[in-house]
Parts: C-alpha cells; sequence; structure tokens
C-alpha cells in the first residue's frame, strides 16, 4: 500500500517502469540524467503528495544537480514499482562531505548516539551520497533528519543548536515523530510552550500544539 511509505524514505524504482513513466511525461524527454536513473541503481525520494494526486500511487521525486538546473522533478508511480533502498546514516555519508564539515558531521554523529538516535542526512549531502553527482556547493546546508519517540528531549534540540553556532554551514532539518510526521528542530525547540509547530506528513500539513511534542524546560 501507498501508505507503507512516509515522506524522505528512499527508494528503488523497477526499471521497467520507470522508463515507462517517463515515456508518458513528455516534459521530461530531454532532462539530463533521467533516462537511465533507475538503471544505474540511483534512488527516488519520497515526497509530500500535491492537492488532486490520489492515493493510489506513490509520490516521489528528485533533484537535478545544480550544474543541471537544480529542479524538482516529480513523478508518481504504484507501490509494487517501488522497493526500498537502504538507509544512508549522516555517517555513512561523511566521505563526501566538504572536508570543513567533518567536526560538525563528528559533533552530530556523537549527539544521536547519546540519544540512540541514527541522524541521516537529506537535501544536497544525501543526493551527492547515493548517485554519484555533484550536488554540493560553497553554500549548501547540512541538512539532517532525526527520528525521535515523544517528547523530544530538549537535550537533542539544544545540542543541534549549539552545534549550528559553531558550524561552517547551515544546519537545517527535521525531527521525524512515530506517526512520520516532520517538525523543523529550530521551530520545535524556540516555539513557546503554549504555541504549536508545522508538522508535514505525506498527506497534509498542519499546525500541532508543542505540548506532548517537546519535553519541558525545568522551571
Amino acid at each position: 500500500m501507498a501508505e507503507a511509505f512516509q515522506r524522505h524514505d528512499l527508494v528503488h524504482v523497477d526499471p521497467v517502469a520507470w522508463t515507462a513513466c517517463l515515456a508518458n511525461r513528455s516534459d521530461l524527454r530531454d532532462v539530463p540524467h533521467l533516462k537511465g536513473w533507475a538503471e544505474a541503481g540511483r534512488p527516488v525520494i519520497v515526497r509530500r503528495r500535491a492537492p488532486g494526486e490520489g492515493d493510489d500511487a506513490v509520490p516521489l521525486g528528485l533533484p537535478l544537480p545544480p550544474a543541471d538546473g537544480k529542479r524538482r522533478i516529480g513523478l508518481s508511480l504504484p507501490p509494487t514499482a517501488l522497493s526500498r533502498a537502504p538507509m544512508v546514516s549522516l555517517a555513512d555519508a561523511a566521505a563526501q562531505a566538504p572536508t570543513p564539515w567533518g567536526s560538525t558531521i563528528a559533533t552530530l554523529t556523537a549527539l544521536g548516539r547519546r540519544h540512540e538516535i541514527v541522524p541521516r542526512p537529506f537535501g544536497s549531502l544525501l543526493w551527492q551520497a547515493v548517485t554519484g553527482l555533484t550536488y554540493l556547493s560553497a553554500t549548501s546546508d547540512l541538512d539532517v533528519l532525526w527520528r525521535c519517540r515523544l517528547p523530544v528531549p530538549l537535550s537533542l534540540l539544544d545540542g543541534i543548536a549549539a552545534a549550528a553556532e559553531t558550524a561552517p554551514m547551515g544546519i537545517d532539518g527535521e525531527i521525524l515523530v512515530p506517526d512520520g510526521a516532520g517538525l523543523h528542530w529550530r521551530e520545535l525547540r524556540d516555539a513557546p510552550v503554549d504555541g504549536s509547530v508545522l508538522a508535514k506528513s505525506l498527506d497534509r500539513l498542519a499546525l500541532r500544539p508543542v505540548a506532548g511534542l517537546r519535553a519541558r524546560r525545568p522551571a
């Protein structure tokens, strides 16, 4: 079922299904890299469903490298054409990162270990790691996913903020809660106790109250 997939899941597409999908998309005929994408074993990512898209197919996407216009390609395919790709951890992708990022990646990986979380990259670092194409530039941010139980500990959010203060790049990313919704880590950290934060899931955007999502600060 399509519901088995959540935002940010990496999946491989059956090459026959990939070729058939592209054959029905004249707008993608001359887009670089796409023709051999599935055959090369490159994954795509599950994205948020756009208005009007049915739930019988899985919404998928991939970005082109900056040198090719950084266009975001949106596709939808039946779940029978997909298989899960291996998870890529932040530590796995570290070798693809610029050298100055090394210390920050090590700090975030250690922070995750203390909280029994394996941080995962997304954005430019992930795509460079899984495709072998050049996505990172001097202005790239480091995008990280943190899959957490509730309530999200303040020590995790404060640890990310502390790493961001000295990092040579911006640190972006989401806290993924058990139902698959993503919350921006800084918004969750800085929101007032009686406030709300934007939650992004496969099918919707919704405001959720901070109460229950984040641990309380000591009085």
